[in-house]
């Protein structure tokens, strides 16, 4: 399932002004961001300094307290309450990965797929069921379609969440620290999907603590540092030449751990 063709360096996701406080501590403060459609956005940064909250504000799993996000032709500002439907429209474009898999246990692979698809979007349980064998199919995992997750590895489990968010057949990919809950050994497989997909076009926006798979595979690295893109960049600007003090901080903690 390949995503729609890009047109020469057309936005898909533009983020203006997003800001967000949960009682009196402010997560986000005016977040300015764009990807370009067919790109990769690695969102870099410290724990708590905002990069899952602002991921979640992108298909409105939380709300932002100012701001808008546009996702293709549409655009909801928060600067007064959204409606559902305007909610709703913007998840339609998106689809989350998220960090600890969040599989239904009661539900087989096969049948995790494909739920989305078949509740959510309506569409054909046939035609979907075909749609999700034919992703298993793609990453070897045809033969698990009658799994249950508990039955499967963690690195099976997260690829079974990417292909789940394909199934739903988003313009925009988002992942939240997709191999941080995995042991080491399983981390490559996962990770190799997602090369796969930012190959094949895929709009992805991908927080993450893999250094090395953000300088290979993103057009773009943001970092995060409480609440603000404080430097955003190709990846051998931010990475390996960063201006910033704090990037440099944090960059050198990641490559250098104790």
């Amino acid at each position: 399932m390949l995503p729609t063709e890009p047109t020469e360096a057309s936005p898909l996701l533009s983020i203006h002004g997003v800001s967000k406080s949960f009682g009196e501590t402010e997560v986000l403060r005016s977040v300015d961001l764009q990807v370009n459609r067919g790109e990769v956005l690695a969102v870099i940064g410290a724990s708590g300094s905002g990069k899952t909250t602002l991921l979640r504000c992108l298909n409105g799993l939380e709300v932002p307290d100012a701001g808008s996000v546009t996702i293709a032709e549409t655009t909801v500002d928060f600067s007064a309450r959204p409606s559902s439907r305007e909610l709703r429209a913007l998840r339609d474009r998106s689809a989350m990965v998220f960090q600890n898999y969040h599989l239904f246990p009661h539900r087989t692979v096969l049948e995790n797929i494909a739920e989305g698809p078949v509740v959510v979007q309506r569409r054909p349980r046939d035609q979907v069921h075909g749609e999700a064998l034919a992703l298993l199919e793609s990453v070897g995992m045809a033969h698990r379609a009658g799994a249950y997750p508990h039955e499967l590895s963690g690195g099976q489990q997260q690829r079974v969440g990417i292909l789940r968010a394909l199934a739903l057949r988003p313009e925009l990919l988002l992942f939240d620290e997709p191999t941080s809950a995995l042991d080491p050994e399983l981390v490559g497989d996962v990770l190799a999907l997602m090369r796969d997909l930012a190959a094949e076009g895929w709009t992805m926006v991908v927080v993450t603590h893999e250094l090395q798979f953000a300088r290979e595979v993103a057009q773009q690295v943001a970092f995060v540092d409480q609440g603000r893109v404080l430097e955003q960049g190709v990846p051998a600007e931010v990475l390996r030449a960063p201006r910033e003090e704090r990037t440099r901080q944090f960059v050198h903690r990641l490559l250098h751990p104790l």
